[in-house]
């Protein structure tokens, strides 16, 4: 049984287990609702940073961002939900629907933090969108729950073990977010979807204990 397993269902492998479907279709809706009205939609739902003074910040945009992607193509929500998709399932199956979408919206949020954080820290006023936070959060939790299962990267195809790919993402992120060579890319949100989802884990795990 892996470490932080909280509950197992038998699931068919062949279908996408609830939650993930639901975040898919979420994500689909709120992409058709960004180019049909884009200035509404990244107006109201996507991260504005607190200094910001129209559009404004709002509470609920630490949620609604990670629904949003980039509207000069399909590669942000393409990639993204690809990695929902290949990543999430077998963690959603071994959590539990509840503590699944718990714990990526946990991510979410986390991510969305600590970027109002590092956005504040720059001066800049721009926004955030993408499911990234969530999505490596997901990664973390999975190369924790299943180490050693070999994964193949898409650029360049190497297979690795998942372990290790988390740690090759983070150091990746890490670097670029302090080196600044990836610009309008949010690595330290991708970092604190990480961090958030690392905590959450580990307070499950003690809780269990207790």
């Amino acid at each position: 049984m892996n470490k932080f397993s909280y509950q197992r269902q038998r699931v068919d492998n062949s279908t996408i287990p609830t939650v993930i479907f639901g975040l898919l279709i979420a994500n689909g809706l709120f992409y058709a609702l960004s180019q049909m009205q884009p200035n509404f939609a990244y107006g109201n739902f996507a991260l504005w940073p607190l200094a910001s003074p129209n559009p404004e910040f709002r509470v609920w945009q630490l949620l609604t961002y990670g629904f949003l992607h980039d509207l000069r193509g399909l590669a942000h929500i393409g990639f993204n939900m690809f990695g929902l998709w290949m990543f999430g399932r077998d963690l959603e199956r071994m959590m539990g629907a509840q503590r699944f979408l718990i714990y990526y919206l946990t991510c979410v949020i986390g991510a969305g933090i600590v970027q109002l954080i590092v956005a504040g820290s720059q001066g800049g006023i721009y926004p955030t969108v993408g499911a990234s936070g969530g999505v490596f959060g997901i990664l973390l939790a999975f190369g924790m729950a299943f180490p050693n299962r070999m994964v193949m990267l898409m650029i360049p195809p190497i297979p690795m073990k998942a372990k290790n790919m988390v740690i090759l993402f983070g150091a990746m992120e890490l670097y670029f977010g302090v080196s600044g060579r990836s610009p309008g890319v949010a690595n330290f949100a991708h970092l604190g979807g990480m961090l958030f989802g690392f905590l959450l884990i580990r307070y499950w795990r003690n809780a269990r204990r207790r």
